[in-house]
Formats: structure tokens, sequence, C-alpha cells
């Protein structure tokens, strides 16, 4: 399927109103693309066990294997864009959802809706449950991969068919962070000013190229959605995983690029080492996103894993 980034820029930028209510951010609607395009998939509001609506879409095949895809920090489902839009919706019933706080999810400010790890895997386990997941594979980018891990410390793994840690954090530490981190305090800035051009010097380092102008643009949009307040709230969360880690014995593949400046590849080699029997996949000359700058690949492999190891419906 093709698709044009200048199209949906102008169309994001048109549909999508960003405005301040009692100091909240709100994305409304969370995401459209003409007729057409919505014919494709479904997006509804769902209400997680703490009271916050989660906005979660459904794509592809309703009778597929299932793949549930977890964006990072800041994000939201729109940086899928490139597996939700590609042949994999032939073969595959793909959910994506905003995490709390970002794109078109709601956004409470308190910081106790962002600190306990039972939230967050509360929030993944009703988005299963609204959309009656048998056994769902799970794709965790980045921040995501904490969330999986979240889940796993109060749900059974038996729930799962595997996991894709795609540049996830999985721990933390001084030697698994790269030099874009520096950017994440200014991004969380209440300054206005200091907080976009952080957000923009972090979407430069993301990738290992420079993004094509409408990319970047795109993606500079739905990253502002998630309020600098939120942000700051993100922060700080213990990640001692090593357990939970250790414990997991579904079918892992990490992914990971070898020029990631966000997260090192010492934090993909630390989750292949700590669970048995991971496969590795290792990107040369990619960024923070191997499934945005080699999607081709990404999907490739993705599908051929997840085809080996998921329930079917």
């Amino acid at each position: 399927m093709e698709f044009s980034f200048a199209s949906l820029r102008r169309i994001y930028r048109k549909e999508v109103s960003l405005f301040l209510l009692v100091g909240v951010i709100v994305l409304t609607p969370p995401y459209s693309i003409a007729q057409r395009q919505a014919e494709e998939f479904k997006t509804k509001m769902v209400k997680t066990p703490d009271g916050v609506s989660v906005s979660v879409q459904e794509w592809g095949n309703p009778d597929g294997p299932e793949i549930l895809f977890i964006h990072g920090f800041s994000q939201s489902h729109l940086c899928w864009l490139k597996q939700v839009r590609s042949d994999l919706t032939k073969t595959f019933r793909i959910i994506t959802y905003d995490l709390r706080g970002h794109g078109g999810s709601d956004k409470p400010l308190d910081s106790a809706y962002y600190k306990e790890s039972k939230r967050w895997a509360g929030e993944l386990q009703t988005v299963i449950d609204f959309h009656k997941l048998k056994k769902p594979f799970l794709c965790a980018w980045s921040y995501g991969g904490r969330i999986v891990l979240d889940y796993l410390t109060y749900y059974s793994q038996e729930k799962l068919s595997g996991i894709n840690f795609i540049s996830a954090i999985t721990k933390s530490g001084p030697n698994v962070f790269g030099p874009a981190v520096r950017h994440l305090f200014k991004m969380s800035s209440d300054e206005i000013k200091e907080s976009k051009q952080a957000t923009v010097d972090f979407l430069r380092e993301i990738t290992s190229k420079p993004l094509p102008k409408d990319e970047f643009e795109f993606m500079l949009a739905y990253n502002t959605v998630c309020p600098p307040r939120i942000r700051a709230n993100m922060g700080g969360r213990p990640a001692d995983y090593e357990k939970v880690l250790s414990r997991i014995v579904i079918p892992v593949l990490v992914t990971h690029g070898k020029k990631d400046a966000v997260v090192l590849l010492s934090m993909a080699e630390h989750t292949a080492k700590v669970i048995k029997g991971a496969k590795v996949s290792y990107y040369d000359d990619i960024g923070h996103m191997p499934f945005w700058e080699d999607p081709e690949r990404f999907n490739r492999e993705l599908a051929e894993f997840v085809k080996m190891f998921v329930v079917y419906r």
C-alpha cells in the first residue's frame, strides 16, 4: 500500500486541533485520513481500571493472527504507519493504541497515573480485553518495553504468543542510554519554546539518517501532542525488571539498530542475554526506529517470526 506523507501531514494539521483546557492538551480527533482510509481501520475509546480513556485502533485482517503494537515515550500509534499501511494487514489482525498521556488518549496531569507499573499493566490488559485478543504477539518499542515488563509483573506470559522488543528499554543504568537522551529533560520543560526545540533536536537524532521533511514534520506534530508535564511524570520510575526478564520463556525477538543514539545496543544485548532462547536481529546503519527506517526488512522479519509461534483465531 502506498501513501503520501505530504497529504497525511496536511490532513493531520487540518483535522487535528490542539487546545489547552485546564492545563491539558487534548487531541481531537485522534486520527483521520479521508473516507478510504477510514474504512481500513476502526478506532474506539476504552476505559482503564483507573479511569483513563485510551484511544485504540484495529487494522487489517479481522481473522488473522493478532499483533499488538506498543509505542514509546512522547509518540503515538501513528509511528506504526509503515506497518499498518503495509502488506502485514493482509495477513494479520493489528491492534495499536495511544498510551495514556499521548495521542488521542486522556492526559491526566497527576503524576500518580504514570509512576505506578500496575497502571501501565492494567492499561495494556484493558486493550487486550476490549479487542477480545486470544493470545496476541506484542511489539514493544522503546518505553513500550517497560510497559510489557510492567504487564508481565502482574499478568501471566501464557496470555501471550510472544514478544518483539524493538529498541526497547528493559533496564536503567549509565551504559545503556545514548547521547540523544540529553534532550528529554528540556522536552519536559514548562517553557513552550524550550520544550518544542528539544523535541525537534530529539527527533533529529532518533534516526541514523535525516528524515525527509514531510516525515519529520509529521512526527513532530504527533510528538507535540504529549504535554511536557506528562513527559516529566514518566521519568524517574524504577526499572528493576531483571527477575521478570529471566522468567520469560515465550518466543522473543530482540530488534535493534546499531546506530541507535537513544537506547544503546548494549541494552538489546542485555535483554537477549537474560531471556534464554531470545532471537536477535541487529540492523547496521539504523537508529532508534528500525521499523520506520527499514520497514521492508522489519515487516518481513516480524511476519516470519510471528507465523512460527502465534495462535490463530
